[in-house]
């Protein structure tokens, strides 16, 4: 069976980075693309690397254009998918790669993003452990799934293996990430221009207030059993002049009586199974340049018994495991494909 695609917010950076691996997708058929204050224009005009997509014109992003279709991806700004969502109630699978339905608490959705709040969907991280196995189970058969934030995805991937298996301390989380400014979108602003980022390193949304909080406090309970309120997080992100790439560096004291083979045979026995989720052997941490264009999350563990903290290294491409790859990686497991199809672990280098 070949099913029909329409993906809004196809001018975009995440909206792209879908139709860059759809367009390799053999169960799948890009039929409609669109767009905002691009509609009207050639496809390839804003996504030149497209090739092979070249014939597609961006429509008006209409709930009646985006209807019809067997599977719909939402790449819009937070905020803008809730309106489009209620409207297709007669499509099959719909994939929200925008904030819109990952909270499950309307308290920190009013909090962190304000406007409408919209039901919480089936959240698109396969790999991540929860009570009873991992999201993946609950990925089956899914009709409607939230991708990630691609900070929030890194940073519960990274801690998830030891809140469960309870062997650090999820009330102590330190967390700081060097993120690349193609997770801010493609609008134009000011603070993202070259000259505003090259040779520099800027923090942002520093002391509480970043979006992605309440996502991995989401996350790590789910893993942990617990109630969001007792995971507590530093998290600071700092923009870094590299177009793709998050790697995180998260801490969390070591819990009293976990062993070192305690600690370390979580991660192995959470993801060592696990195709896109990779934890290196000791001793080695990962870079960003292993997993640009990759639908990988590399992970290196440090045990720092003078600290009495855990240390996980994470690098992802933020564009791919960090949303549209998680995206169509969930959308697979929804539909009973292959779970890799049109999904790969080898990056680009040099």
């Amino acid at each position: 069976m070949t099913y029909s695609v329409a993906v809004s917010g196809a001018s975009g950076y995440a909206g792209g980075e879908i139709l860059r691996i759809l367009a390799a997708h053999p169960d799948v058929e890009i039929r409609t693309v669109t767009a905002h204050s691009n509609a009207g224009q050639p496809l390839i005009q804003h996504q030149p690397h497209l090739r092979s997509l070249a014939h597609l014109t961006l429509d008006d992003t209409t709930p009646e254009v985006l209807a019809g279709h067997d599977i719909v991806f939402l790449a819009l700004p937070h905020g803008q998918s809730g309106q489009y969502t209620d409207a297709l109630a007669d499509a099959a699978l719909v994939i929200d790669a925008g904030a819109d339905h990952r909270l499950t608490s309307q308290a920190d959705w009013d909090r962190f993003y304000g406007g409408a709040f919209h039901e919480p969907w089936v959240y698109g991280v396969p790999e991540l452990p929860v009570a009873g196995g991992t999201q993946r189970e609950r990925l089956v058969g899914a009709t409607r799934i939230a991708a990630p934030g691609c900070n929030a995805s890194t940073v519960s991937l990274s801690l998830a293996p030891g809140v469960a298996a309870g062997v650090i301390d999820a009330s102590d989380i330190v967390t700081v990430l060097a993120v690349g400014p193609s997770g801010a979108g493609k609008s134009l602003k000011t603070n993202l221009l070259a000259s505003e980022i090259l040779g520099t390193a800027n923090p942002y949304a520093v002391g509480g207030t970043h979006r992605h909080i309440p996502e991995i406090r989401q996350a790590l309970a789910a893993a942990g059993q617990r109630e969001p309120s007792g995971i507590r997080i530093s998290f600071t992100p700092v923009l870094v002049p590299m177009a793709r790439g998050i790697l995180a560096t998260s801490t969390a004291p070591i819990a009293p009586g976990a062993t070192d083979d305690d600690i370390r045979g979580a991660w192995e026995s959470a993801y060592g199974g696990e195709t896109f989720v990779q934890l290196l052997p000791a001793g080695q941490f990962p870079r960003t340049a292993d997993v640009i264009g990759a639908n990988t999350a590399l992970l290196g563990l440090a045990i720092d018994r003078d600290a009495g903290r855990v240390t996980v290294v994470a690098a992802v491409d933020n564009l791919v495991k960090g949303t549209a790859g998680a995206a169509v990686q969930s959308m697979n497991i929804a539909l009973g494909l292959p779970e890799g199809r049109a999904l790969t672990v080898n990056g680009v280098a040099p």
